[in-house]
């Protein structure tokens, strides 16, 4: 009987499994057991797409399964991935959703902010012109008392806790008035517009006391971690050198009040240094926001040396600080303000425009410390990915080494060690020693290096003229060969490895001019990139031919990013080994451009600033003729500062000889950036800027329309659309486009003379390091075969269509396109052919 019962079991299982097979096309649902959900779920965490042969061995494998289809696991894989990214999606929109609510809340009490701003001015203008009606009666009464009265100031002792109490609760009501009130005429700050993507909202102050800055953004961490982080300001205020807190005593609501000394780094070796002697507030509020809020003290507080404070200017800070209030889901709003007197009378004339602009506070300061927090938060996530295995903490330790390791070099300081050899004040390149530097990135000795000699450091500042500092940095990135000596980097990579000390030129390597940039890690917009540089060189055939001379170096480069205004372009490197350990010895050297005027108004010239088709041959060629100044366009740069600083490990017997060495050196570089400046500056990139045109050498407008053109003769249709076509608009909308289009020269070896910005974006490259990648190298084999069979074509009809394929950007990424359309450029006479043009629609990296 129980047989019988098995069996009619076995026949109504094995009928339901067949008709479910019959049904599967029709979309029946199949029911699985929990112990079958949970082997395909154990599979799926391996493998969430298995092949056919996989599942076809899951069956074989697992007895449960076995009475199952594989296309019905098959489809079970499809329906489990499915719902795992409906989940994300849904996660995400969540996420999304939270963002854009506080993001409103936000937007919401800035637009009540403004109108309060509104109707201050409304009532003031009133009062103007109330006070204009009566003025003849008003000069008329003599002994009508004046309305304007003095300002009354409490008498206060910062000497005592009631004192400074009294001046704590002052301070917090001037911040918030600045932070969400009007107390501030605030602007927004140029290039930085609102959005649901940006990192937060941006304004600066106009006609108020000193230099201001404003930000307020949305923040995935606590108010507790954001004040933690923020108070520690040498953390992400890349030029502050030091901060000590002298004294903390408790206040009301659970806050504190400290008395923090503060010094920060010169930018320049043209001017002092700046510290701080400040009162810093710490207290919630009554509706839960945490308040960190500071301001300066009358009074010395001079720090813990006073004959090291001696080589300081005294800076007032006003009432500045963080607001941060808790979301509600988690996450913050944070307010931050930065009110400084940077005292600009201390400095050159020439210099003060960068101690008098706001833009430049925002950079450094406000706009860094959002950025920082939002770095921190991304980090903590899991968001991040870094290169070579190393961890987000330690690729910003390295960061935060080179860059206070090249502030070190240029401001020189007595208490660290340094001090001038032979300077009267007239020579170009001043020459500072160290014989104490301690190469040391932990509290561990024996991952320290210390010298015999010391450090010496060969430093020195320019003024340039009409020089994109953005352009200029990423050229020097891109193009060492163009101002490096090899054998100099040799020598400083050789005495920090093995700490030998001979002399540049004794060990003669010959270098291949090739350089290989490795990416460790970067900020969440780019902004700055760490990452590891291969110099690739081969001993002379006297010694071992095949020996590797490979030079390795750490290098940050910023500023890279043309809009941002007010921002420093930097490129700090420091020799390290090929394995370089988290702690290893740093000697940073590099560049630092400082606009020193903002650019005219919210206009970008395209012709101005990415005219760099043929740079090289500029180069070569050599700095560019005269020319009238009717012939020379109007450019958006005017001046900025370049600040050079090498620094060289040496012995005590050999300084003499690496102080001559460091000093030609320096000058040498001097002389390749001053020939490179003058290629990229606007007033000597092309002699054909102007009404007359060279067919051979065309300026960027000129090829535009010759692209547009040409498009439309061979293809019949239009690239750009009709209101596009008219003047200097087509510049722009093909800058614009949304297909990456690209220019390729006719040569024995064709290479890139021009791309838009979405061309530049899919080779992961910038316009002046276009014209070094050849047309081989972005097409796979199958898109050269394509190239090849159609090149003919190309040439005897026009234009020919390359069907879909794989290409390659120069940082190696696959990018995939879904058709490529390639025509001839045709100069004005519609019989040359300048060049050929690319067009790649519906690319994706892959």
């Amino acid at each position: 009987m129980a047989m019988a019962v098995a069996q009619h079991h076995r026949e109504s299982s094995s009928g339901s499994i067949s008709r479910h097979n019959h049904h599967l096309d029709a979309g029946k649902y199949v029911r699985y057991t929990a112990e079958q959900v949970e082997a395909l779920e154990r599979v799926y965490t391996e493998c969430p797409k298995p092949s056919s042969l996989r599942r076809q061995q899951l069956i074989r494998e697992c007895p449960i399964l076995s009475n199952i289809e594989p296309k019905q696991i098959k489809v079970w894989f499809q329906n489990r991935r499915c719902r795992e990214k409906q989940r994300k999606e849904a996660s995400r929109l969540q996420t999304v959703n939270r963002k854009l609510t506080a993001m409103n809340k936000l937007l919401m009490e800035e637009n009540d902010r403004l109108q309060k701003q509104v109707s201050q001015l409304v009532c003031e203008n009133g009062y103007m012109r109330q006070q204009l009606h009566t003025a003849s009666a008003a000069t008329t009464d003599a002994s009508c008392d004046s309305v304007v009265t003095t300002p009354q100031h409490s008498l206060r002792d910062a000497n005592n806790p009631a004192g400074l109490l009294s001046i704590a609760e002052e301070t917090l009501a001037e911040f918030l008035s600045k932070a969400t009130g009007t107390a501030v005429d605030w602007v927004q700050m140029p290039g930085m517009k609102p959005g649901p993507d940006s990192v937060g909202i941006f304004a600066i102050s106009q006609g108020c006391n000193g230099v201001a800055a404003r930000a307020c953004g949305l923040v995935s961490l606590e108010p507790t971690k954001i004040a933690e982080i923020l108070k520690d300001r040498p953390s992400w205020f890349r030029e502050c050198r030091s901060l000590e807190v002298f004294t903390m005593f408790p206040a009301g609501n659970g806050g504190t009040i400290e008395l923090v000394y503060t010094q920060t780094f010169a930018p320049t070796t043209l001017a002092p240094a700046r510290d701080f002697w400040t009162l810093r507030y710490t207290t919630s509020l009554d509706n839960g926001s945490l308040v960190v809020c500071e301001r300066s003290l009358s009074g010395s507080g001079a720090g813990p040396n006073a004959a090291a404070a001696a080589q300081f200017v005294r800076a007032e800070m006003l009432p500045s600080g963080y607001l941060i209030r808790p979301c509600e889901g988690g996450g913050s709003i944070i307010h931050i303000v930065d009110h400084l007197n940077l005292e600009a009378w201390s400095v050159p004339e020439v210099l003060r425009p960068l101690y008098e602009s706001s833009k430049v506070v925002a950079q450094k300061m406000t706009i860094a410390a959002l950025r920082y927090i939002r770095q921190i938060a991304q980090e903590t996530s899991g968001e991040v990915v870094y290169g070579l295995g190393r961890q987000p903490a330690v690729l910003r330790t390295f960061s935060q080494r080179l860059s206070r390791g090249f502030n070190d070099a240029v401001n020189g300081f007595n208490d660290d060690g340094w001090s001038l050899v032979n300077c009267d004040g007239a020579e170009d390149v001043i020459i500072a020693v160290n014989s104490t530097k301690n190469l040391s990135a932990t509290s561990n000795p024996a991952n320290s290096l210390t010298f015999v000699g010391g450090i010496l450091c060969a430093k020195a500042s320019m003024l340039l003229q009409n020089v994109p500092p953005a352009v200029l940095v990423r050229f020097l990135r891109e193009h060492r060969s163009e101002w490096a000596d090899f054998n100099v980097d040799a020598y400083s990579a050789a005495s920090l490895k093995a700490g030998s000390y001979a002399y540049p030129g004794m060990r003669p390597t010959r270098f291949t001019g090739s350089q290989i940039i490795m990416p460790l890690g970067h900020t969440i917009e780019h902004e700055e990139l760490l990452e590891v540089i291969r110099l690739e060189g081969h001993s002379l055939p006297q010694e071992d031919a095949f020996a590797s001379r490979d030079i390795h170096l750490l290098q940050i480069c910023s500023g890279v990013d043309e809009n941002a205004v007010g921002a420093c372009s930097e490129l700090v490197f420091a020799p390290i080994d090929e394995m370089f350990p988290d702690d290893a010895p740093l000697l940073p050297s590099g560049f630092r451009i400082i606009p020193l005027d903002s650019k005219s108004g919210d206009t970008k010239d395209p012709l101005t600033t990415h005219r760099t088709l043929d740079l090289t041959s500029s180069l070569e060629v050599g700095p560019a003729t005269n020319h009238a100044a009717g012939d020379v366009p109007s450019c958006h740069y005017s001046r900025s500062v370049l600040t050079i600083a090498f620094q060289f490990p040496f012995d005590s017997s050999l300084q003499d000889n690496v102080a001559t060495m460091a000093r030609q050196y320096v000058r040498s570089v001097i002389s390749s950036v001053q020939r490179v400046a003058m290629a990229i500056s606007p007033t000597g990139l092309s002699p054909a800027v102007g009404p007359k045109l060279s067919p051979g050498s065309p300026e960027a407008l000129t090829l535009a329309h010759w692209i547009c053109q040409s498009y439309s003769y061979h293809i019949g249709a239009e690239l750009l659309r009709a209101d596009s076509l008219g003047g200097d608009s087509v510049l722009k909308h093909l800058w614009n486009h949304q297909d990456a289009i690209l220019c390729c020269s006719l040569k024995s070896v064709p290479v890139f003379i021009f791309a838009n910005q979405t061309g530049l974006d899919m080779l992961e490259t910038t316009l002046v390091a276009l014209q070094d990648i050849t047309l081989d190298k972005i097409f796979d084999e199958s898109g050269r075969k394509a190239l090849c069979n159609d090149f003919a074509k190309l040439m005897q009809q026009g234009f020919t269509y390359l069907p879909a394929g794989i290409c390659m950007s120069t940082m190696g990424r696959h990018v995939s396109y879904e058709q490529a359309v390639a025509w001839k450029v045709l100069a004005a006479d519609e019989t040359t052919v300048h060049c050929l043009a690319f067009s790649f629609v519906n690319w994706s990296f892959v």
